[in-house]
């Protein structure tokens, strides 16, 4: 059997191949260093509720020191594009620029660089705008929902020479980072199952009543919202409570799994699962929603041309007796990597009574800590400024001084869209989802998925 660094290796090589040779990427010399006194200006792609309660704060802890400004705004509705020049200009202490789009905030010449918190189908799209503008952009999860968006938007980033952080905030987590280490370093052993939980109990979750009654098509512009998703008529709703309607959001797989899903990844060195099935429905919440309020999916990971070996990955979430505590569990057969405690510990290995049976050794890994002091992930819809998050944010400020890669670059949204469209590709069809790593797509019966 194979090292687990063997594992590993082949398995980036692998990627760096695919990203390379199937899709003819090279590596684009970096732009312009900033000097240590120039002033890097942001715009905001999107008032959203995650900008204002969560990526703006943490901006906050960082841009004295780093001197970065805030100096313009852009959202298609009149409502929040007003709440968003009057918010950033208090926080700022300047006048804010406010436009009704994103074409009118790249025509201003002061924007150095963007961050797209927008609806979750726009987000590769947005980048896609950015990067051509010549923009650094900070990308909110997932990055994308189809993979053709997926595939345009990976090859405009890679096409440019522009920082993109892709919003994993996971990546810049010390507790994450030494687990990844710890795996990757041979001493957990292989990998043989994964188990992810995200549950909450918020029947308000991604639903916005208030602001649905007082949003009006003429304040809005609903095709630039829509982008290139099919014509619909005006719906406030999926304007606004987008997460709950597909095509706009996968829901669960998006919002939630993407995050988890991207440390398998992360950890392991395979870019893609080679096979997802789901089953689940909307058993609690009888709102008009067309998006799962539970799902449970169940995912094969491996090497492509070695079927033999690799591992399972279920990721269960549900909207209803939920208590906004992720769980990411890893199992080795000599233990665990418990992401709630962030220990290692020999739970489940191979004792000593029950090896030699078999004529073999025991397999029992040493209880350890993964870190001195671990940051909690918060769940809630409202973060705040939490530690990941700020860590996550200033890692992209400082790159975009740097120009160095930040912890989350496009090939970690890619790869965890990849995974997200093939669970939305089982949740919609009922069938498994595979991927075809030449074409680069989601498959279902024989069949590419789109929507």
């Amino acid at each position: 059997m194979k090292s687990r660094r063997q594992f590993i290796k082949n398995s980036s090589l692998t990627a760096a191949g695919l990203y390379l040779g199937a899709m003819s990427m090279s590596a684009k010399s970096y732009g312009r260093i900033l000097g240590a006194n120039d002033r890097v200006r942001l715009g905001a792609i999107g008032f959203s509720d995650r900008f204002r309660q969560a990526l703006f704060p943490s901006f906050l802890n960082h841009y004295k020191e780093l001197n970065f400004d805030f100096v313009a705004v852009s959202d298609i509705w009149k409502v929040r594009r007003e709440e968003g020049e009057a918010f950033l200009k208090n926080a700022m202490g300047h006048d804010i620029t406010a436009c009704r789009n994103n074409e009118e905030l790249y025509a201003l010449k002061d924007v150095d660089a963007v961050i797209i918190a927008t609806a979750d189908f726009q987000h590769a799209l947005h980048c896609i705008e950015a990067v051509k503008a010549k923009k650094d952009a900070y990308v909110e999860k997932p990055f994308a929902e189809t993979m053709d968006d997926n595939i345009a938007a990976f090859k405009a980033v890679k096409a440019s020479s522009q920082i993109v952080q892709i919003g994993s905030q996971r990546r810049s987590g010390g507790n994450y980072t030494a687990a990844a280490d710890y795996i990757q370093s041979g001493k957990f052993g292989p990998i043989t199952m994964v188990e992810l939980t995200w549950n909450v109990n918020q029947p308000g979750r991604w639903r916005r009543p208030a602001l649905v009654e007082i949003c009006k098509e003429e304040d809005t512009d609903w095709k630039r919202f829509l982008l290139n998703r099919p014509f619909e008529k005006w719906d406030p709703r999926k304007y606004l409570e987008y997460r709950l309607f597909w095509p706009y959001s996968s829901g669960m797989p998006g919002q939630w799994m993407s995050h988890q899903i991207d440390t398998v990844h992360w950890f392991s060195g395979l870019t893609h699962p080679r096979s997802v099935v789901a089953n689940g429905g909307i058993y609690m919440w009888k709102d008009g929603r067309k998006n799962w309020d539970t799902t449970l999916a169940v995912f094969d990971y491996g090497p492509d041309n070695e079927k033999s070996s690799g591992f399972q990955v279920s990721f269960a979430s549900r909207m209803h007796n939920g208590d906004e505590n992720p769980s990411e569990i890893y199992y080795s057969n000599g233990g665990e990597l418990n992401l709630i405690t962030n220990k290692v510990s020999p739970k489940g290995g191979l004792s000593e009574r029950m090896a030699s049976a078999m004529g073999m050794k025991a397999n029992l890994l040493t209880e350890m800590a993964l870190v001195e002091k671990s940051d909690k992930v918060v769940a809630s819809a409202n973060t705040g400024a939490d530690r990941l998050t700020s860590a996550h944010m200033r890692n992209w400020m400082e790159c975009i001084r740097s120009r160095q890669q930040p912890n989350a670059p496009v090939e970690a949204g890619y790869n965890h869209s990849i995974a997200t469209i093939m669970t939305n590709a089982a949740v919609r069809t009922g069938s498994k989802a595979t991927f075809n790593s030449k074409s680069q797509q989601v498959m279902v019966n024989g069949k590419v998925f789109k929507y």
